[in-house]
């Protein structure tokens, strides 16, 4: 039997419990078109979950991520998601976005207000659970 693929995904969160996403493209053939989305990517073979996450920011983004943190791993039906999170406090406008259209920070309300079917690959009930669990408030 094929194994699942293996997906990274990153909970950017600051100090006022926003948390980061990206509008992707709006372009028919790609999977989620206009989307909102948790910045990541699939893990490539021979690539750890961690080695992964950190490729990816460097590459949607060009952030050095140091130190992920493993927020959880859940079984998302079509891949196993592992999601990162990290405490930033960045001005979105300094940030080259190098996939997607936009970034844009969220309040929880936001989220809990957005339709299900306008963020990608299933994440909106992980986010409203991140913000429940409120890890990020805590120091370390």
């Amino acid at each position: 039997m094929k194994s699942k693929l293996s997906g990274t995904s990153i909970i950017f969160v600051n100090n006022e419990n926003k948390i980061l996403l990206f509008l992707r493209d709006d372009i028919p053939t790609i999977r989620y078109p206009n989307c909102w989305d948790i910045l990541g990517g699939h893990v490539e073979e021979n690539e750890t979950p961690e080695e992964c996450i950190i490729r990816e920011m460097k590459e949607e983004i060009n952030y050095d991520l140091v130190h992920p943190r493993l927020y959880k791993v859940s079984d998302m039906g079509d891949r196993i998601e592992h999601t990162f999170w990290e405490k930033v406090n960045w001005n979105i406008a300094e940030i080259t976005l190098n996939e997607g259209q936009k970034l844009k920070w969220f309040m929880e309300e936001e989220i809990k207000n957005t339709p299900e079917e306008k963020i990608a690959f299933n994440f909106k009930p992980l986010i409203l659970e991140f913000f429940k669990e409120k890890i990020y408030g805590h120091s370390g």
